[in-house]
This record gives structure tokens, C-alpha cells and sequence, in this order.
């Protein structure tokens, strides 16, 4: 089997009383998609925190490509290739489409911040940004203001920021939320289309997008991997239906 591209060994951190994350052990392979599922409150989002390098985990290590990374900032394990998408969109609602895209294809290149009447010109920056608007089906919205776009449609934003740094591991936190269903479906034919160009975490809630989407499921609860391997496994495991997907079909 291949080396994991981003390892979890051992992760704990602790709010006070509470433990976050206890213990975890976490791998994401090359060209696959790694679901994180499990109940709000299960650790979920402090883990990709630690993972991202935007907590300091309290023990364990995380590892990228085989080297610790665990002491290094944000900034370092995104020149290594490791990106993020937030559970709220971030985005600079002023400027355009393509605006946005070439901004963080400016920062992968290295360039210092420039105005961005100055990068709307530069057909260095203008050019790859396109190219990753066609791959995330928004070549057609590059120069719409990224204020006018759907919910669905900033995600797909959000998706295409992440996918201009080039990453080789992409950290994805709920990307699926608050859409409407024939948003969500867009949303996990883009997934499928950019798997295998990044190996992928996926934290989501929509169970539907998980189980259509993911290689392996790793379920969280209480700060603890309770479980991890395939959809029909997940789905079999009594523990976890005790623990989370009984919950969910209750509230369904």
C-alpha cells in the first residue's frame, strides 16, 4: 500500500476539562476520498484544526509525506501542499470570480500582495485562474461579483480557491452544508471529477454525499475514532449505528 500523504499519529487535545481529541490515529492516501463523520461535538473540526496546523495538538504528531509537521504554522503546510475549505465561505465579495481565483493563484506563486486592479491584468495569474474555474464548472461566472453568486455556487468558489494552490492533500469542512439538493448533487459530481488529483478529508454531515463519495469513512465520537473502513462496513457496524447513523435515521 501506498504512504499515507497526511497522517494523524496519536492527536490529543484538551479545552480544560474537555478532550477534543483523544488519541487519533488518522491517514489520507493518495487519490482517495476520506470521510470524517460523527456527531457536532465529536472533535471533528478540532481535528482538522490540528491537521491544518491552527491548534497545537497537546500530544501525538502530525506527519505530511512521511515528514513531522506537527511544529510547523498554516502558511509552511500550505507551500507543502495541504489546503483547507471552511464550513463558512471566505471569500472577497467585492472582486469577481476570477478575481478571487487569481488572488490565491498570486499567493501560490509566492508574490507579494498586490492591488487588485493590477492582478485583474495579469494574464500569468488570469490564465490559470481560468483553468480552474472550468474545472469547478464556473468558467461561465468568471466575471460575475463573487457577492452575486448562489450558496451553491460559493462553494464551488471555495473549492476552486483550494484547488489553485495546487494542494496535494485538501482538508474539505462540510461543503455540502446548507445547500438544496440539486446544489449538493453539483457539489458531489465536482468531487468526483477532482478526485484523484488530491488526496481528500471530507467532514460531512450529509450521509447521502458521504456513502456516494467516499472510499473509506472513519467515524468520530466523543474525541475517539470508533471506527474506520468502507461504506458497507461503516454502514454494518453496529457500534457506529448505535453511536451515530441510528441517530441519524431517527432524525430523518
Amino acid at each position: 500500500m501506498a504512504e499515507p500523504l497526511l497522517a494523524a499519529r496519536g492527536l490529543v487535545k484538551r479545552f480544560g476539562g474537555l478532550t477534543a481529541t483523544d488519541g487519533i490515529d488518522l491517514d489520507a492516501f493518495p487519490g482517495e476520498i476520506h470521510a470524517l463523520i460523527g456527531p457536532n461535538g465529536a472533535g471533528k473540526t478540532t481535528l482538522i484544526g490540528q491537521l491544518t496546523g491552527e491548534l497545537n495538538p497537546d500530544a501525538g504528531r502530525v506527519l505530511f509525506e512521511g515528514r513531522d509537521v506537527t511544529q510547523l504554522p498554516v502558511h509552511r503546510r500550505a507551500q507543502l501542499g495541504l489546503a483547507r475549505s471552511f464550513q463558512i465561505t471566505s471569500l472577497f465579495a467585492d472582486l469577481t470570480v476570477i478575481e478571487n481565483v487569481a488572488l490565491a493563484v498570486q499567493i501560490r506563486s509566492g508574490h507579494s500582495f498586490r492591488f487588485w486592479r493590477i492582478t485583474s491584468r495579469d494574464r500569468a495569474l488570469q490564465d490559470p485562474a481560468r483553468a480552474v474555474l472550468d474545472r469547478v464548472g464556473l468558467a461561465a461566472r468568471a466575471n460575475a461579483p463573487a457577492a452575486e453568486l448562489s450558496h451553491g455556487e460559493h462553494r464551488q468558489l471555495e473549492i476552486a480557491l483550494a484547488l489553485a494552490s495546487e494542494p496535494k492533500v485538501l482538508l474539505l469542512d462540510e461543503p455540502m452544508a446548507g445547500m438544496a439538493p440539486e446544489e449538493s448533487q453539483r457539489m458531489i459530481q465536482l468531487l468526483r471529477q477532482i478526485k484523484g488529483q488530491a488526496a481528500i478529508l471530507l467532514v460531512e454531515h450529509d450521509m447521502d454525499a458521504v456513502f456516494a463519495l467516499a472510499d473509506r469513512i472513519s467515524v468520530l465520537v466523543y474525541g475517539r475514532v470508533i471506527a474506520s473502513g468502507s461504506a458497507a462496513e461503516i454502514r454494518a457496524n453496529d457500534e457506529v449505528r448505535q453511536a451515530y447513523l441510528g441517530e441519524e435515521e431517527r432524525r430523518s
